[in-house]
């Protein structure tokens, strides 16, 4: 098993504790708030709200993406609270995953009535 996997199961079961505690309908805000309790609960390192710079050619872009969470260095988790996932989600997460070099994130949408249906583990695609 990856590191990354099992951090993965540790998230998953974070997120499911929130969604049992709140269910669908909140800000995702209020979700990541809970979330990281969770993690802390569980002994995770994680970074929130981390700053991603871009780079276009020599243009250095600061802050100009944020992503929600960094789990043990080795998950990017990309929460959300929308009707439901796009295609458009993923490749935010897949831009994301390439731009830091991670191998895996984890999508969630906490709007749903069951939780399985809103997770989605995105892994970088070569181009």
């Amino acid at each position: 098993m990856r590191p990354d996997d099992a951090v993965s199961k540790e998230v998953i079961a974070a997120c499911m504790e929130v969604h049992r505690a709140l269910g669908p309908g909140l800000l995702e805000s209020v979700y990541e708030e809970c979330l990281c309790y969770e993690l802390r609960l569980r002994g995770l390192g994680f970074a929130r709200q981390v700053s991603l710079p871009l780079i276009y050619k020599e243009v250095f872009l600061e802050s100009v993406y944020r992503l929600d969470l960094i789990v043990e260095h080795a998950l990017v988790v990309e929460l959300k609270a929308v009707d439901c996932l796009s295609a458009v989600h993923v490749a935010q997460l897949r831009t994301y995953l390439k731009l830091i070099n991670c191998r895996a994130g984890l999508l969630v949408n906490f709007n749903v009535a069951i939780l399985r249906h809103g997770l989605r583990r995105v892994e970088p695609t070569t181009i």
